[in-house]
């Protein structure tokens, strides 16, 4: 078949636009080898923003060598993620906070139902990849549990959603055990039904699968990953007629075991990992830190400076990185705490606070997760 002059005059225009797109410097003036340094050297959230200057800075950020790049040349710092809800009307937001500067960025909305219970969600994330997830929930309509699952990833600055959990759950607990995103227990389709139920998300794949289930259900979940277990437990409820519960999931054997006496008994407050310490950031009187001591199956307080009780009102939620302590308040005001030992070998903390800007007063923290971007 023929082809008219016409087509092919504009099919040999189209290529020369895109040549041109392709051989146009990233920075005029600059080699190209120079020009990509730059970029890579932009902070967070600004990569992603850059991308709409033009196609060849989109190009450039948007190619996987370009992350390769930036991870092998350890750029990516640790931003505190903050998911938060408005006290009156129940708006959720989530923004990152940059312990560096102290200032704060707002993230796309996230994509979930219009009428949701902010507490229900669980939330965990895989810091490196610079991925956080937000699992489940509840819609307030209806008062039934979702099964979603919401992945935002820093290098994009978006929100996806990824494969649901086989079982739709609230008010449950989630953690990131070896890569692998381990959601347990809950709510069921309706908000008395206590589940047992306990799902593996292999992000790889996409895919989520059931493991060995819970012995029993626990009336609230707390929970943190210490190497490769996840512990569970429900901590003290108002009030305090029973005990609390608390068990211990190992990923590599698929088995659960009960937790220690001590362990459980002492588990007071939200807890916070920082290298292989367990931490409790209590919920009661002055909010006193205690570090959990496995060889004693104890917990031991934390000696130095008072938790900043003044500038921080509760709800809490808590996150720990490169040997510090993050303390998200009502207000998401932040409190930083380090942890160090002193001079007879005990732990004592060192606390500073971060106001949060008035626009965030009226708003409460329901989770805080770190991740590198």
């Amino acid at each position: 078949m023929a082809v008219s002059k016409s087509s092919s005059g504009k099919q040999q225009n189209d290529r020369d636009q895109e040549y041109h797109k392709k051989s146009e410097p990233l920075i005029p003036g600059l080699p190209d080898e120079i020009a990509e340094l730059c970029l890579l050297h932009l902070p967070y959230p600004y990569q992603s923003l850059a991308r709409s200057v033009c196609c060849s800075w989109n190009r450039t950020i948007t190619d996987p060598g370009f992350l390769l790049s930036r991870r092998s040349l350890s750029l990516s710092l640790p931003y505190l993620f903050v998911f938060a809800f408005h006290n009156s009307t129940a708006r959720i937001q989530w923004q990152a906070f940059d312990p560096r500067s102290g200032r704060w960025f707002i993230l796309p909305p996230m994509p979930c139902p219009k009428s949701v219970f902010p507490p229900a969600f669980a939330c965990t994330s895989i810091p490196r990849q610079g991925q956080l997830y937000v699992l489940g929930g509840m819609r307030s309509d209806t008062q039934t549990s979702i099964n979603t699952t919401v992945v935002y990833t820093t290098s994009t600055n978006q929100w996806s959603i990824a494969s649901p959990m086989v079982t739709p759950r609230s008010f449950f607990a989630a953690g990131n055990v070896n890569g692998k995103i381990i959601a347990v227990g809950g709510s069921g389709a309706e908000y008395n039904d206590s589940i047992t139920s306990v799902e593996c998300y292999d992000t790889r794949k996409d895919t989520w699968e059931h493991v060995a289930k819970m012995r029993v259900g626990l009336a609230r979940y707390d929970s943190a990953v210490v190497g490769s277990k996840l512990y569970v437990t429900e901590g003290w409820t108002w009030p305090f007629l029973f005990s609390p519960r608390g068990s211990i999931y190992d990923l590599e054997n698929d088995t659960w075991q009960e937790m220690k006496d001590g362990m459980k008994e002492g588990w007071t407050g939200v807890s916070v990992v920082v290298g292989d310490r367990l931490f409790v950031i209590s919920e009661y009187g002055d909010c006193p830190m205690k570090v959990y001591v496995p060889d004693r199956d104890a917990w031991q307080y934390v000696g130095g400076d008072k938790f900043p009780r003044e500038a921080m009102q509760r709800p809490f939620a808590v996150s720990g990185v490169e040997g510090r302590i993050y303390v998200v308040s009502s207000g998401l005001n932040v409190a930083i705490g380090t942890p160090i030992e002193g001079q007879n070998a005990e732990l004592i903390a060192k606390w500073e606070v971060v106001a949060a800007p008035k626009g965030f007063h009226d708003f409460s923290p329901l989770s805080c997760q770190v991740l590198y971007a």
